[in-house]
């Protein structure tokens, strides 16, 4: 009988502890936000491992920030939660937690080990001990987070009962779930600085605004908050040789860098058209289309194209063609809105046969035009009438508000964790 509770013991401790591990795996692959992948593995360690945890992350000059104490009473956690910089390892190392920053594998402490933070060798086993004395810690484990040969910051686990110690059986798992933290920790990273590099990519291949005459021009390109790919959304404005501003903006289908490629050739053969032949926009749409065809046969994208002219009366008007491009949207200085909705055709690589009309409207004093891509409007499950509806409730709320403010705020009410890329192009007419 002795036998058989020891071999059911030992069965139901190594499910227990491989539950463990897949539970932490699921938390730190659910998100790509490091700090909230390791709230939620200490909260899975808090209480199924350790009475509380601590977690070390080195910052880019070595010095160590901790970043998340948790701990299975939270009114023991002082109100600062015991977070924020350390002083920087030693350069000798004899600190548990400086020998793991600084490379040794994990470490098994027994109380016998804590001393009092009054012994401490450096700054920075002081404030480790002063945490163990605070917390208490009868026995813990003290982790390198290593991957790629580098160490990123450091695990520590503690119990404080005499009666549940953690033992040297514990130490390879508690190693192994600091291998799987720093893995998802290094992806992460990886992940921000694939963003940071495809948003370089995309905002490079795009032009910078600046008002053509008496019109006020500014644009916005926000890459998608859910993904490291570069896409197709592009804007532009030019000054034609007769004195026309041009208004564009375009999407082309796809997110990666054959699309931002593709986006940054379209948008230069439009520009060279509409310079050489100074047409009206649907006959502009439809020369793009025929190279479009002819250069790109795989490829389809959308594309607004719009001009705005002033009149010897002094009136405004915007000439425009649509290939399958949401409409532009009118705000006034009052507030009132509508959509642009003449002018609409197929999408530029479907068909050069079929007809490009375009719409002309006149404008009124101070008004606004919006040109967007389909990021800034669509959601997973609601209808365009929804969402078109939406935008022009918030477009009417900033219509008085500096063009830079009204494009920000646009960002800001609509598309916070948008999952495309938005552009957005706005042109506001003088009084």
């Amino acid at each position: 009988m002795g036998n058989e509770f020891d071999v059911d013991h030992v069965v139901q401790r190594a499910l227990q502890r491989l539950t463990l591990l897949a539970e932490a795996t699921t938390a730190l692959t659910s998100t790509l936000d490091p700090y909230a992948a390791l709230d939620r593995v200490c909260r899975i360690l808090v209480p199924n491992l350790a009475d509380w945890c601590a977690v070390d992350l080195l910052e880019e000059d070595g010095r160590p920030r901790r970043v998340c104490v948790l701990h299975r009473d939270p009114d023991v956690l002082p109100a600062d939660g015991l977070t924020g910089l350390l002083p920087y390892p030693p350069e000798v190392a004899t600190g548990p937690l400086a020998r793991v920053l600084t490379g040794t594998g994990a470490l098994l402490l027994r109380d016998t080990d804590i001393p009092p933070p009054v012994l401490a060798a450096s700054s920075l086993d002081a404030r480790q001990l002063e945490l163990f004395d605070h917390l208490g810690a009868h026995t813990a484990i003290v982790a390198p987070l290593r991957a790629r040969r580098q160490v990123l910051g450091a695990l520590t686990i503690a119990r404080t009962s005499e009666g549940a110690i953690l033992g040297s059986d514990d130490v390879a798992m508690v190693a192994d779930l600091a291998h799987r933290i720093a893995l998802a920790l290094d992806n992460a990273r990886l992940h921000g600085e694939v963003q940071h590099i495809a948003e370089r990519l995309q905002r490079s291949l795009l032009p910078i605004m600046s008002s053509v005459g008496p019109v006020q021009l500014a644009a916005r390109y926000a890459p998608a908050a859910t993904t490291a790919e570069v896409g197709g959304d592009w804007y532009d404005s030019f000054a034609l040789p007769t004195d026309l501003t041009t208004m564009i903006i375009g999407d082309v289908t796809g997110h990666d860098l054959h699309a931002a490629i593709e986006m940054s050739q379209l948008r230069n053969m439009l520009r060279g058209i509409a310079c050489d032949r100074q047409e009206p926009p649907g006959r502009i749409l439809h020369r793009l289309d025929e190279v479009v065809h002819s250069l790109y046969p795989h490829t389809t994208a959308t594309c607004l194209y719009a001009l705005l002219q002033q009149h010897d009366d002094s009136t405004w008007t915007l000439s425009h063609s649509s290939a399958g491009h949401p409409p532009p949207l009118l705000i006034t200085p009052e507030g009132d809105t509508r959509y642009l909705e003449g002018g609409q055709g197929l999408l530029l690589g479907v068909d050069t046969d079929q007809p490009r009309p375009h719409a002309t409207e006149t404008l009124p004093d101070h008004a606004t035009i919006l040109l967007y891509t389909d990021g800034l409007i669509e959601r997973r499950g609601e209808s365009l009438d929804t969402s078109l509806t939406r935008l022009r409730q918030h477009a009417a709320a900033l219509a008085r508000e500096p063009l830079n403010t009204f494009l920000d705020e646009l960002l800001i009410g609509l598309a916070p964790a948008h999952a495309d890329d938005v552009a957005l192009l706005a042109a506001r007419l003088p009084t």
